[in-house]
């Protein structure tokens, strides 16, 4: 399948050039990201993905984004791809252009702006995962960012991959459960659901948001906490969230095997039914 990118104003070939190779955010990775999932043509809680881009983007001391650029950009691709019931939609901004080095070019250089979008697969109810060596450092000058550095999450993946997993979860550097590599990390104790809290150094997941208010509202006790990674041995249930996973039950932590429980069967009916409501909560 051709796979179409819009790049600033124009739709291109995604395998074509269409990037000038001093772009910051190809020279060092210097930009910010947003994934969603599409359901029937449209893009899921866009304007909290859009807020959560621009917080990116002032961490990294750039301007805010062009949300109607954005998508305006959003719009031309997913017309494009016309039909899709189930998709993946990713949009970047970068620095624009820059010298060869962590300098940028100086005041007045515009971002530059990136659209895609591809279909996926309904994801399985419950998945495996791999714990992996590396930490995230919550003390990092681009912790809690989404930016496109993400060569950790790469290698980590990767890590995953080959153990037979789909995601791989880390700790941070004080020995606590931090996140996967696209996912946030919830555990159910004694029914109570819990998740690290982002000074872990977790991403805000827009999922992760939007179970904390909604599984609140329905009167089940939802924590944010600081977990150590024994947790991941102890707990009762374990399930992950994010845009294209939405909740997912976890049935194997490496070889420990678990039955998705109830309490997560729950809250992913609740999620189900509630971003039924709306399709930008």
């Amino acid at each position: 399948m051709r796979q179409l990118v819009w790049v600033d104003g124009l739709l291109c070939d995604g395998a074509a050039a269409s990037v000038p190779a001093l772009d910051h955010g190809l020279v060092v990775g210097d930009g910010v990201f947003e994934s969603t999932k599409v359901i029937d043509g449209q893009p899921f809680a866009m304007t909290r993905h859009l807020a959560r881009m621009d917080r990116s983007l002032a961490g990294l001391g750039l301007s805010p984004a062009d949300h109607d650029l954005i998508r305006a950009g959003v719009t031309a691709v997913l017309e494009a791809t016309a039909g899709m019931p189930l998709g993946k939609l990713r949009w970047w901004v970068t620095g624009g252009l820059g010298p060869l080095g962590s300098d940028r070019g100086g005041a007045g250089i515009p971002l530059r702006y990136h659209v895609a979008a591809a279909p996926i697969s309904r994801r399985p109810d419950s998945t495996a995962v791999h714990v992996v060596p590396w930490t995230r450092n919550e003390r990092a000058a681009t912790a809690g960012l989404k930016t496109t550095s993400y060569a950790d999450n790469v290698i980590g993946l990767a890590a995953a991959h080959r153990a037979g997993a789909s995601e791989a979860l880390l700790a941070n550097t004080r020995g606590q459960l931090a996140e996967g590599t696209g996912s946030n990390v919830f555990v159910v104790i004694d029914g109570v659901v819990l998740t690290p809290s982002l000074a872990s150094g977790a991403l805000a997941g827009v999922t992760r948001d939007l179970v904390l208010e909604w599984v609140r509202a329905s009167g089940m006790e939802v924590r944010e906490a600081d977990l150590p990674m024994t947790v991941l041995a102890e707990a009762d249930e374990v399930f992950l969230t994010s845009s294209t996973r939405d909740v997912q039950a976890v049935h194997a932590i490496d070889a420990r095997c678990l039955d998705p429980g109830p309490v997560t069967a729950a809250i992913a009916m609740i999620f189900q039914e509630r971003a039924a409501e709306r399709i930008d909560p």
